[in-house]
């Protein structure tokens, strides 16, 4: 994780601090000493986003950062996202196929076409963060469910052509 600030014009004692409050801002400071393939998917996944946050970034770009782990994983990393956000304030855009995890983790969601890959329409997600699993909100959420599919469906559906016929 101290690789990233080697070539920052920090002192010595500032790389350390950074590291240190990276791994344990991520749960990861027990792990300290372990070697990468030591080391789960999911803190794998988490090393990164502290290596990320670790040079102070004015924006976090996350490309897809749950896809290649299970769905205990994924839960667990999804509250670490949203943990960090509440937190750091961090902005960030996160990039996912996943219409459930947009629609839990998102402010907006840009919808894009498929190749050439253009912007269609940006969906606000009005429901607060933390009242997103109330009822009232719920019924919300499926209606911008409802609004994504629908933008997307007929793109997804070819696609799912293309693979079968290829």
């Amino acid at each position: 994780m101290a690789l990233v600030l080697e070539h920052h014009p920090l002192p010595a004692a500032e790389r350390r601090e950074r590291v240190e409050t990276g791994l344990r801002r991520m749960g990861l400071w027990d792990f300290r000493k372990a070697l990468p393939k030591q080391l789960s998917g999911g803190m794998r996944q988490r090393v990164g986003i502290a290596r990320a946050l670790a040079v102070r970034p004015a924006l976090l770009l996350l490309d897809e950062p749950l896809s290649a782990l299970d769905a205990q994983t994924r839960e667990l990393l999804m509250e670490d996202f949203l943990d960090l956000w509440r937190r750091e304030r961090t902005t960030a855009v996160y990039v996912t196929h996943n219409l459930d995890e947009a629609l839990r983790l998102a402010d907006r969601v840009a919808v894009l076409s498929r190749r050439p890959g253009r912007l269609r329409e940006i969906v606000a997600v009005e429901e607060p963060r933390d009242a997103r699993q109330t009822p009232a909100a719920q019924l919300h959420l499926a209606e911008v469910r409802d609004r994504l599919w629908h933008l997307i469906r007929a793109e997804a559906q070819l696609a799912d052509r293309e693979i079968a016929d290829a």
